[in-house]
């Protein structure tokens, strides 16, 4: 081979090695994200900062299996929702609430003082209304309860709290649901 075809194939040759590297750039450019190649994961000297948030627990809605009969708010703790179930076994409402520091043990109560709908100071300090009480635990009573601004934060975990939170909608449906008597079962 002459010295000027060997030139002609390096460039060629060159040529094609650019064009091969154009159109894998574009490939890659226009690729759909599900196609990329997985990310390495952190290493265990990683930093707590650096660890992806656990995934929030899915939070069921079916109406848990053996809360009773007839008339009842069920309120699970594990799953920090409520239901309102009528005189046939219907769900009428359910909704999530934010459970307070004291929690009652699985059983059945009753809302077992009058009801409270006047805004007032719950055990955390923070305005409420709609207060419909069923249980005590550790001398403080456990209820039902909105916040007036309509927050559903966490307690203070140092506080002895019986509130368990609810947005106002939510609260305005307990409210008119649970009448003095009406059975609440708690669940796991």
């Amino acid at each position: 081979m002459s010295r000027g075809s060997s030139g002609i194939v390096a460039g060629l040759t060159a040529a094609a090695l650019v064009a091969v590297g154009v159109l894998a750039f574009q490939a890659s450019a226009n690729a759909p994200d599900n196609l990329a190649a997985p990310k390495p994961k952190a290493s265990s000297s990683a930093t707590a900062t650096e660890h992806a948030k656990p995934k929030e627990k899915s939070r069921p809605t079916a109406l848990p299996a053996g809360s009773g009969t007839g008339k009842r708010v069920v309120y699970a703790l594990a799953d920090r929702r409520v239901w309102l179930v009528d005189a046939a076994g219907e769900v009428t409402r359910t909704f999530e609430v934010m459970p307070s520091t004291l929690n009652p043990l699985p059983g059945s109560y009753q809302v077992n003082t009058p009801r409270s709908g006047a805004p007032t100071k719950g055990s955390d300090g923070v305005m409420i209304e709609h207060v419909v009480r069923f249980a005590m635990v550790d001398n403080i009573a456990v209820g039902f309860s909105a916040a007036v601004d309509g927050s559903m934060q966490s307690p203070d975990p140092t506080l002895k709290t019986g509130g368990v939170r609810m947005s106002r909608a939510d609260g305005d449906a307990m409210w008119d649901f649970a009448m003095v008597g009406t059975k609440v079962v708690v669940v796991p």
